[in-house]
């Protein structure tokens, strides 16, 4: 399979009054063709800034500082101005009229809250045709509300539900919406920061079932956002696990519930319930990530960390290779 998307050094800034906080610190990862990578970690570790950056889009005051985003475009794109050649290209080197190009067509992002991403004003339809007519101006209108019409019917919505507006309809069903608006113009890569926020668990299941039916039928790679592990069991190939804005683990999923290798990681999973051993004790992390404006010395993790030794006060670790296959930074790994 090849690489759809290769992030490389990625550092993220946030300017603030208090000084300069550093939201991803020098990260690396690589997305396979067709797979799915889960991002996960606790709130503020730096997933939605990961995911905004590879989309360029990372809200002021933030910004990029360093790093390379390479990402292999399938397709010849034109648009008003220009044209995009197929092939690997760095977004860190495109204006912002070509991102706008890309977006939608090549990677499509869907957002954590769909009422503050969806206009009560406008019918579910007329987003599609909006999305549609921005990349294909000379589609006709009918051409894009047919092509709404199959993507809801393929989420689970009547096709003619597409002239109701976003009150109209329940969470579950305006989070759909957003997959749809995501996959409007078949996008090569799908972004999903937390989609199955503040949701049940029924519905929570039946949406992540229809992301696995669409990922098949649209030949998807998808990176999922979320803090919540047990939907990435389900879901993902492979995981990254995010600390303090740094990547300290990454492992194919069935490794990584086994064997995990960071003490982060496993602290995590034993913070997890689990039905099938009512015995199980949960783990409960003390402290607080660290200040991301203050420098860190050492390992981010090691105030935390039950197994911290002199060495983890003094220099910080790098991803090395794991047993598994994986990576991790971890000062105390062995490879045992």
């Amino acid at each position: 399979m090849g690489i759809v998307l290769n992030i490389q050094d990625l550092t993220v800034t946030y300017k603030t009054r208090r000084g300069t906080a550093c939201g991803v610190n020098n990260v690396s990862l690589e997305l396979e063709e067709n797979r799915t990578l889960g991002l996960a970690g606790e709130s503020g570790c730096g997933k939605s800034t990961l995911g905004r950056a590879i989309m360029r889009l990372v809200p002021y005051p933030g910004r990029i500082v360093n790093g390379s985003i390479i990402l292999d475009i399938d397709r010849d794109i034109e648009y008003q101005g220009g044209f995009i050649g197929k092939g690997p290209k760095d977004l860190m080197e495109f204006s912002e009229n070509e991102m706008r190009a890309l977006r939608g067509e090549e990677m499509a992002y869907i957002f954590q809250d769909p009422m503050t991403s969806l206009n009560p004003m406008k019918t579910i339809g007329s987003h599609f045709v909006e999305l549609v007519k921005a990349h294909y101006p000379t589609m006709e209108k009918a051409e894009a509300i047919e092509r709404a019409k199959e993507i809801l019917e393929n989420l689970g919505i009547l096709p003619e539900r597409v002239d109701d507006y976003p009150h109209q309809f329940s969470g579950g069903m305006r989070q759909r919406v957003m997959i749809g608006l995501g996959l409007a113009l078949r996008p090569r890569l799908l972004i999903a920061d937390e989609p199955t926020t503040s949701l049940d668990v029924i519905v929570e299941a039946q949406i992540l079932q229809q992301m696995a039916q669409l990922k098949e039928k649209f030949n998807l790679t998808m990176m999922l956002i979320t803090h919540n592990l047990g939907v990435l069991a389900q879901t993902a190939d492979s995981i990254a696990i995010m600390y303090a804005g740094r990547i300290v683990e990454v492992a194919d999923t069935g490794a990584l519930f086994e064997r995990p290798q960071h003490p982060y990681t496993k602290a995590l999973l034993e913070s997890v319930p689990d039905v099938t051993k009512p015995e199980k004790t949960l783990c409960c992390i003390p402290g607080s990530p660290p200040d991301l404006i203050q420098p860190i010395s050492g390992c981010p993790y090691g105030p935390r960390c039950a197994q911290m030794k002199d060495t983890c006060r003094r220099i910080e670790p790098l991803l090395v290779r794991s047993s598994t296959g994986g990576l991790v930074a971890c000062n105390q790994y062995t490879g045992d």
